[in-house]
């Protein structure tokens, strides 16, 4: 009986660490997040929020130019679903989702942070 109980709980310990995570590599978003409005602290803010949802932030600094207007999420792989989600989670109309692929670039979006920052989620 000991034996049996022993091999049951053993049985279950193994079927657990064989038990894949919730969240697969093929779900996760890998996001740069690129300051185009010109204000310190902004990128890191952002970074927090989309972190504290899920995404894996990999890069933070500054986009080419601090003149951007709207905040823009740019798909870079081809897979646009993608960047829909990080443009929902931040609040970021549709419109402003694109695309601009790049076979060099190894971030699925890009999020270039514009002067209309305080009126997205991050800031709410």
């Amino acid at each position: 009986m000991v034996y049996s109980l022993y091999i049951k709980l053993s049985y279950k310990e193994d079927q657990e660490l064989l038990a894949p995570d919730s969240k697969g590599a093929e779900d996760i978003i890998q996001v740069d997040v690129k300051n185009g409005c010109g204000v310190s602290g902004v990128a890191d803010r952002y970074t927090d929020f989309l972190r504290s949802k899920g995404f894996d932030v990999a890069d933070i600094g500054n986009y080419v130019s601090s003149d951007v207007d709207e905040t823009l999420i740019i798909d870079r792989i081809g897979n646009m679903a993608n960047a829909y989600k990080v443009a929902k989670s931040l609040g970021i109309k549709t419109e402003n989702v694109i695309q601009q692929l790049n076979k060099d670039y190894f971030i699925d979006v890009t999020v270039v942070i514009g002067k209309d920052y305080f009126s997205l989620t991050p800031f709410k």
